[in-house]
């Protein structure tokens, strides 16, 4: 018997498309094994393939290849053919390497249902998946990210898989290699025919030792004419049949119902974490940890359809500032010495966006892009989720927290906007068309390239600088095109907003309290060349506030809900300014609440608080842990600070008092026998003592809530939230210190603190899970 014609001629030409799944880096031994099974992947014939020979195998088995195959029982009958249920998985390169990764099974059956439709029409179908991030092209096998830039990953339709002798998990083969062999194997079912060899012309064959034994072999150098199997070569790969059948973790599918929007901004540099890892893999590990808890914490409202989930988008700014465009790099470069080239790169790339910030004309460039890419996500999420209606917030790490400060703080609350858009941003715009733009602006040329794109005046406020330098348009003239642009999008009618002067209307008025500004915001000001005052500056009115650098800050379509700040510089930032202190009548003037999280080893951490209330020393409110009690370190560390108080009184009861403690933290402990009492100890004073974790958390949290008026930055609420370090971390944090800066991407507890502040505004109840 032979299967059909078109069959594979041997595992190296049963890949298309280039994707050499099984190279030498794939391998944990790169001579022995990839000469193993490394060719099932390498060719790009699918539909020419050479006849594969099926042909009985004598019954004779060598001891040596009877001694790697593990021997089962082949008494039972075994069952009917039935046909393999197929899976869905994508490719992912890193570092030359290849990974192949399961979709969901939700994803999967959508992929599939689409596989079936397309094969009786002619064009393609697309399909969204993992949360409507990446779209599937069914036909060309292709998956793109939506988002965000990334280079389209190969998806395939998976039934057979194989493994090395030296891999740790399964691959899968080409679509067409996996049809042969399900050919095979419904011959060998149907007739009950097994131990049967598949020769292929390049030597490599498959024997179907029984159903849950195929081995798959790769000769090395001439063959044995004598030789009546192939135990003789190299060991062989096992196959299985089904993803049911090998190991592999196939992850959970996401809820559709999105309930929350968050856009995410990076800090310095191109890499988020000690990994080196991009904003959009920080982002979704961040993902990943936010949907573990809403499952874990808010089960019972999941169950009940009022929790969906929480969506995080990546914001980059970093290749935007190092593009092209700018042409800083170059710059830089001809000027950074020739020597330890590594320290300095990493300098020039990361470290010197601090300065940038810094700078006028790369400070434009950088919240230019940090407004308009988020602004066209929150366009592309929109258009992608017509029936979302739910808040957006903010987050920002490092300097990225800085950049969004800035921003929001130089926002305009315009009382005629409809929500989400302002309300003179399309009379602006639209009372010009494009022509008429283009004319002004002296640049005609380019109105057929914009028509060709159907580029409209709404459209292109939503183009950032990449999308027109795409098109074709040089620097200079995509310069204008934005600026003119930005300008139009300023409403006219700010200029007379109540509680705003016009600009004639006399000086600054410097009084004893600080400086308050009569000016517009935005527009230039001396005050910038006064020297800082140490008084209170009235926010509010103090020109662009802060004292950062005067530039054009653009306005962002929406009134975010949060602002998270993660590892915030913005406290050290403020002061350097010479801002000595926040009025804490002050809030943002979009944005209604905002945390300064952080960790207590995080050498670019600032406070905020103690520029509101300088004359109360406050403790950061410490963040619980994600299990719902204190790590255990911090539980002895507590106990053993409430020793020492109580050891000059009773220090056998104290010694009692911190051991049960930190056995028991939650349950009350007995009260002391009246031997052990001593006559300086009183029953109040031991009862007090003995407080559970919980109630003197909440006692204390109770003292000091009502006292605090912690001012409107946050709607009076406490700002500045502390992580509990880990035990390791405890031991040196000068080790740890890199580490706890860049921890927040993976960190549960800051991922639910912000799950928190999200649905407790939706009023939806948190659930505590049982440990």
């Amino acid at each position: 018997m032979s299967s059909s014609e078109g069959d594979r001629g041997g595992l190296s030409q049963a890949a298309p498309n280039n994707n050499n799944i099984t190279t030498q880096d794939d391998f944990d031994n790169p001579t022995q094994t990839a000469a193993t099974c490394n060719t099932p992947e390498d060719s790009k014939a699918e539909l020419s393939l050479p006849e594969a020979q099926i042909s009985p195998v004598l019954d004779e088995v060598s001891p040596s290849s009877a001694s790697s195959f593990e021997m089962l029982d082949m008494e039972s009958v075994p069952p009917p053919y039935q046909e393999v249920q197929p899976h869905w998985f994508f490719c992912r390169q890193a570092d030359d390497c290849e990974s192949w990764h399961p979709f969901s099974r939700e994803d999967s059956d959508k992929l599939e249902n689409a596989f079936n439709t397309v094969r009786e029409q002619e064009e393609d179908i697309v399909v969204a998946v993992e949360g409507e991030r990446y779209d599937v092209h069914i036909k060309e096998r292709m998956r793109f990210a939506v988002y965000w830039d990334q280079a389209p990953a190969e998806v395939r339709r998976c039934t057979w898989f194989y493994k090395g002798d030296k891999d740790t998990r399964f691959f899968p083969y080409s679509e067409e290699f996996s049809k042969r062999l399900e050919e095979a194997y419904m011959i060998a079912v149907t007739l009950d025919e097994w131990k049967r060899k598949l020769d292929f012309p390049t030597g490599e064959t498959v024997i179907l030792h029984n159903p849950k034994l195929i081995m798959h072999y790769q000769p090395i150098g001439l063959q044995d004419e004598w030789a009546s199997s192939p135990s003789d070569q190299s060991r062989p790969c096992t196959v299985k049949r089904g993803v049911e059948n090998i190991s592999v973790e196939i992850p959970e599918g996401e809820p559709e119902k999105v309930d929350h929007l968050v856009f995410m901004v990076h800090g310095i540099g191109p890499a988020c974490d000690l990994r080196f890892r991009s904003i959009v893999q920080c982002v979704n590990d961040f993902r990943s940890v936010s949907l573990s808890l809403l499952a874990s914490h808010y089960r019972r409202s999941q169950q009940e359809g009022h929790v969906g989930r929480v969506e995080f988008l990546p914001v980059n700014w970093h290749s935007a500032l190092h593009g092209d465009a700018t042409g800083v790099d170059e710059d830089i470069q001809r000027i950074t010495l020739p020597s330890i080239s590594r320290l300095r790169h990493f300098t020039n790339d990361t470290l010197l966006d601090l300065f940038f910030y810094n700078s006028p004309t790369y400070c434009q460039t950088i919240v230019d892009t940090v407004a308009s890419e988020v602004n066209r996500l929150h366009a592309l999420f929109q258009q992608r989720h017509p029936e979302f209606d739910g808040k957006v917030s903010v987050v920002g790490h490092s300097l990225g927290s800085l950049i969004l400060f800035d921003l929001l703080t130089n926002q305009r609350n315009r009382s005629r906007a409809r929500e989400g858009v302002p309300s003179g941003e399309h009379s602006a715009l639209n009372s010009d068309t494009l022509e008429q733009m283009l004319t002004k602006l002296d640049l005609q040329q380019y109105l057929q390239t914009l028509l060709a794109e159907n580029v409209d005046m709404e459209s292109l406020a939503l183009c950032q600088d990449s999308d027109l330098r795409n098109l074709g348009i040089p620097l200079g003239p995509r310069k204008k095109i934005l600026h003119y642009i930005r300008k139009k999008r300023l409403p006219e009618d700010y200029k007379m907003a109540p509680g705003h002067q016009t600009s004639d209307s006399g000086p600054p008025q410097v009084t004893s309290e600080g400086i308050q500004s009569s000016e517009l915001p935005g527009q230039e000001s001396s005050l910038h060349n006064k020297p800082s005052t140490t008084g209170a500056v009235d926010y509010e009115y103090f020109d662009v506030g802060i004292g950062q650098v005067s530039i054009d800050y653009p306005q962002l379509v929406f009134y975010p809900e949060t602002f998270f700040a993660f590892g915030s510089p913005i406290g050290m930032f403020l002061t350097v300014r010479g801002l000595k202190r926040i009025d804490p009548n002050y809030s943002f003037p979009t944005c209604k609440s905002f945390y300064n999280i952080y960790h207590p080893y995080d050498p670019v951490a600032y406070r905020i608080e103690p520029m509101i209330v300088s004359e109360v020393d406050l403790e950061p409110m410490l963040i619980p842990h994600h299990k719902g009690r204190k790590r255990m370190h911090l539980e002895l560390k507590d106990s053993l600070t409430r020793m020492s108080m109580d050891l000059r009184n009773n220090v056998l009861g104290s010694l009692r008092t911190a051991w049960q403690s930190f056995t028991r933290p939650v349950a009350a402990l007995p009260p002391a026998e009246e031997g052990e009492a001593t006559n300086d100890t009183t029953p109040q004073e031991d009862q007090a003592g003995v407080c559970t974790e919980a109630e003197c958390s909440a006692s204390a949290e109770q003292a000091e809530q009502p006292e605090i008026e912690m001012g409107m930055l946050n709607g009076g609420r406490r700002i500045d939230y502390v992580l509990q370090e880990k035990p390791i971390e405890s031991f040196n944090e000068y080790l740890f210190a890199i580490q706890s800066h860049l921890c927040y991407w993976e960190s549960e507890d800051a991922a639910l603190l912000l799950l928190r502040e999200i649905y407790d505004n939706l009023g939806v109840a948190f659930e505590q899970p049982q440990q």
